[in-house]
């Protein structure tokens, strides 16, 4: 399914990111407009990474801070050694049993090269203030109440690291 960003895109404007559309894991079309307002934490996952356990902290870390605004967002990815072969149904049943995940889980998208999905466009892409290739699983950004991209933490920073969870902190502080 072809994703756009919405109007202004391709005019000299900043996209909305709140236009980006969405497929969940349930096959359901949307957008990041079920955000607004919000601060978000967008995360590339994969089942069968090194980093998979971090499923753990980020739904720890979404149950923590969800009642003051935070959404974590679940984007699977298969470009990274064939970490996460399986459908959206095999994933989301995996996610669900294995790590109790209640946060919203997304469709399987690509991150990097020619298929970039529009939402890794915005995150990583060259208008970003954190360009760059997605280098692994678990790469996440941080959004803003008013949609401007905060912060980027590499796969290595842990949901529940200092780095990470002050600038979650700092993040729901403003207003």
């Amino acid at each position: 399914m072809l994703a756009t960003f919405g109007a202004g895109a391709g005019q000299g404007q900043s996209p909305d990111p709140y236009n980006i559309k969405l497929v969940d894991i349930d096959g359901r079309e949307t957008t990041l407009g079920a955000y607004r307002g919000k601060v978000l934490l967008i995360v590339n996952v994969a089942s069968k990474c090194g980093f998979t356990p971090q499923y753990a902290g980020l739904e720890e870390l979404y149950r923590k801070y969800k009642d003051r605004g935070l959404v974590v967002l679940g984007f699977p990815c298969n470009q990274f050694g064939n970490q996460e072969p399986g459908s959206n149904e095999e994933i989301k049943a995996f996610c669900t049993s294995r790590y109790e995940v209640s946060f919203p889980m997304f469709a399987k998208i690509e991150v990097n090269g020619p298929g970039r999905h529009p939402l890794y466009q915005w995150l990583a892409g060259p208008e970003s203030p954190f360009a760059g290739d997605i280098k692994w699983n678990f790469t996440k950004f941080l959004v803003g109440r008013d949609g401007r991209i905060l912060r980027r933490f590499e796969s290595r920073v842990r949901p529940d690291s200092p780095e990470l969870v002050q600038a979650v902190e700092e993040a729901l502080a403003a207003k």
